[in-house]
């Protein structure tokens, strides 16, 4: 999410594991195990029924996001198994800090090396990352003049890679919100409705995967190439766009 400084990304983050699908008994004991092992099991839940949300600082180092240390522990990343991580100021961690985690955010592992041997951790976790247009966060917003140069607007932008940009499936923009709209009347759907249609989406796709015997594949997210092969074969018509496509790209 990309907006100017005040425009609600962080409130939006925060706002989405109230609509996150009810965890399976499969999952809260493989996020419960991670928690257990990681001493970081709340006092009194010996089972963790609600999906991790994880937010570090951007000071956070490597070793802490995606795990490691003399004695090799468990990262951020990891602790976000099979719920949120999220990564507020995104340009702000460092450079090393967001490039470890391609690799995690492709395979949904992490494996640490060192000098005794290597230990691989569980990494599944749904990455929502916001930042601000520019230094000084109001790069194109309606109402508030931006006062940084364009070449510092362009560095600071450039300061997430392009094959970790790649990695992010949804990118959004986030306008500023008017004042009327903040303090109307008016209610939008709640999040107990929303999570109702997410749970439905949810349990169709667990029941698509567990029909055809692949029962480590919880939700689409999860599938390999075999199963896109079966299960998202394209129409003519889709056909003929990735053609146009692929044609346009070449």
């Amino acid at each position: 999410m990309a907006g100017s400084s005040g425009s609600g990304k962080t409130l939006l983050a925060r706002a989405m594991p109230g609509i996150l699908p009810e965890m399976s008994i499969e999952e809260r004991l493989d996020v419960t195990r991670i928690y257990s092992v990681a001493d970081q099991l709340p006092a009194g839940t010996p089972l963790i029924r609600h999906r991790p949300f994880r937010a570090p600082h951007h000071t956070i180092s490597h070793a802490g996001l995606v795990g490691g240390g003399n004695i090799p522990k468990r990262g951020e990343i990891s602790l976000a198994h099979r719920g949120v991580l999220f990564l507020n100021e995104f340009p702000e961690f460092g450079t090393r800090v967001l490039e470890v985690m391609r690799q995690p955010m492709e395979d949904r592992i992490v494996t640490i090396s060192w000098a005794k041997g290597s230990l691989t951790f569980s990494a599944n976790f749904q990455l929502i990352a916001a930042m601000n247009p520019c230094p000084c966060g109001y790069y194109g917003d309606s109402q508030k003049p931006c006062i940084c140069a364009p070449a510092l607007v362009t560095k600071y932008q450039k300061r997430i890679s392009g094959p970790l940009l790649d990695r992010i499936d949804t990118h959004i923009e986030v306008p500023r919100v008017d004042y009327e709209k903040l303090s109307g009347d008016r209610l939008g759907e709640s999040s107990d409705s929303i999570r109702a249609h997410v749970q439905g989406a949810r349990d169709i796709q667990h029941q698509r995967f567990s029909n055809n015997g692949s029962s480590d594949i919880v939700c689409n997210a999860d599938i390999r190439v075999g199963e896109i092969r079966q299960f998202c074969r394209l129409q003519e018509e889709g056909q003929s766009l990735m053609r146009a496509a692929t044609s346009c790209c070449a």
